[in-house]
């Protein structure tokens, strides 16, 4: 049965695997862009509906003039129609007068239909119809003496868009009322409010630039007491401190507390199990030393205790040992310098092994820590490199490499090496690969075994001085 492909993560996901820093950074940019967009937008709106109101007051003022210049009441015909009698109104602005000007004004007059039947206008109008949508028409009929607004664009070669203002007058002996019109061009209104749009966008992306920038450094410089607390920790871990410091801000300053409570508490922890396993192997060890001394006959029942004895004396070693092993390595704090101890095993077995011609040497680790106490560290090199110098013909090495994600110790030698069927059993407790040397074939399974208590792995392989290579690899995350 396959397994099912992972799903892919959600929204929600992606958010709860954020930083606090990316957090308060996305939200406030998103709230602040929304802000300052929305913002930029009223205030446009607002700009564009006050030049709007200015320019419809300008046009409301030139109806009130047009209505002063109405004088001559033969232009305008009991019937309804209205003649062009070539009087000229507005004579001194020379806006009227100039053929699509932008400025714009129209005398109509309507049947009782509510048909436009003709129609008085400036030379600025020139042959286009009379600037007026027939809603905005009626809606002028409908209310006569109130000032009616709306747009109108030419269909002329001008295509100008125009505001028109019309007003519904009433004469006396007229039966229907005259149709004052005004319009002026909206383009330059237009052109101030998107120029005025466009500043105040570009305004507020810069203020929103400044502000954002200096809200992530503020950020920066507010979380900056959790990221020392996490070095903290991590010198703690590694050995180099004891404890989290004081100096955190006040919001911060509980959990440093707590966090030295909890390592005050695994110390405490680590020593109780210490003193355990202490306790119960000296408890072990007095009632098999009696079993053994008292099985001293010939008898078959002698000899079995004796054996049985022994190896319950082997295990019991054996395990209370890896027992206190578990306990230093799940102790905080602790480290060992691996060049120091290296060199120290390296001169006492050129010492062993000097009549055997074995040259002992060692390369790298300067600044190498192990994260573990030392008696592990030299217990676990130890049993490698003295293997290594049973085995080897004339030469051991130690390579010590502090490498960013794992510190690797290798020990190759240039004796005869193993098959890959051998390198796998020579990990399993107890097994010895040729009985004619010393031991009890627990060295290579012990090793393997410290290593695993420390995070760590044994890997046995072909060394590139002939023999066999035995590297311990021990990650740093």
């Amino acid at each position: 049965m396959s397994d099912s492909a992972p799903s892919k993560p959600t929204l929600l996901d992606r958010w709860t695997r954020l930083s606090l820093a990316r957090r308060i950074m996305l939200a406030a940019a998103v709230w602040g862009l929304v802000v300052l967009v929305g913002g930029a937008v009223a205030l446009s709106a607002v700009y564009r509906a006050q030049t709007l109101t200015l320019l419809e007051e300008d046009l409301e003022q030139t109806l009130v003039a047009l209505t002063r210049e109405m004088t001559r009441e033969e232009a305008f015909l009991p019937d309804g129609r209205v003649t062009d009698t070539g009087r000229e109104f507005f004579a001194g602005d020379v806006r009227f007068r100039t053929q699509y000007s932008g400025r714009y004004w129209s005398i109509v007059g309507v049947d009782n239909t509510g048909q436009i039947v003709g129609d008085m206008r400036s030379k600025s109008l020139w042959d286009e119809p009379v600037p007026i949508r027939e809603r905005q028409l009626q809606r002028t009929l409908a209310s006569p003496g109130t000032t009616q607004f709306g747009d109108y664009r030419f269909s002329g070669p001008a295509g100008q868009r125009v505001r028109v203002a019309s007003r519904a007058i009433l004469i006396a002996q007229r039966p229907t009322p005259l149709v004052l019109i005004t319009a002026a061009d909206r383009a330059p209104n237009d052109e101030a409010a998107e120029r005025f749009r466009s500043l105040l966008l570009f305004t507020m992306i810069a203020l929103f630039g400044g502000v954002f920038a200096a809200m992530v450094a503020g950020i920066r410089y507010s979380l900056r007491p959790l990221q020392k607390i996490g070095h903290d920790i991590a010198e703690v871990r590694e050995g180099t401190r004891q404890k989290l410091s004081e100096d955190y801000p006040s919001e911060v300053r509980p959990l440093a507390d707590e966090l030295n409570k909890l390592i005050d508490h695994n110390r405490q922890v680590v020593e109780r199990a210490r003193t355990h396993v202490g306790n119960l192997a000296h408890a072990l060890k007095t009632p098999l030393a009696v079993l053994r001394n008292e099985a001293t006959g010939d008898t078959q029942l002698d000899d079995v205790v004796r054996r049985q004895s022994e190896a319950m004396q082997t295990n019991v070693e054996h395990y209370l040992k890896r027992a206190r092993v578990a306990a230093r390595a799940e102790a905080l704090g602790a480290r060992t310098e691996i060049r120091p101890v290296v060199d120290g095993l390296a001169r006492m077995l050129n010492r062993l092994f000097d009549r055997k011609g074995v040259n002992v040497s060692v390369d790298g680790g300067a600044n190498a820590v192990f994260r573990g106490e030392q008696q592990d560290l030299e217990e676990m090199v130890g049993n490698l490199m003295e293997n290594a110098c049973k085995w080897a013909r004339s030469e051991v090495l130690v390579r010590v490499r502090n490498d960013a994600e794992a510190l690797v110790i290798e020990v190759e030698d240039d004796g005869p090496g193993l098959t890959p069927e051998e390198r796998e059993g020579a990990l399993k407790r107890g097994v010895r690969l040729d009985e004619t040397t010393p031991g009890t074939g627990l060295g290579l399974s012990i090793v393997n075994e410290l290593a695993e208590l420390h995070r760590g792995s044994l890997e046995l392989g072909d060394a590139g001085l002939g023999g066999l290579s035995a590297v311990l690899r021990f990650p740093k995350r």
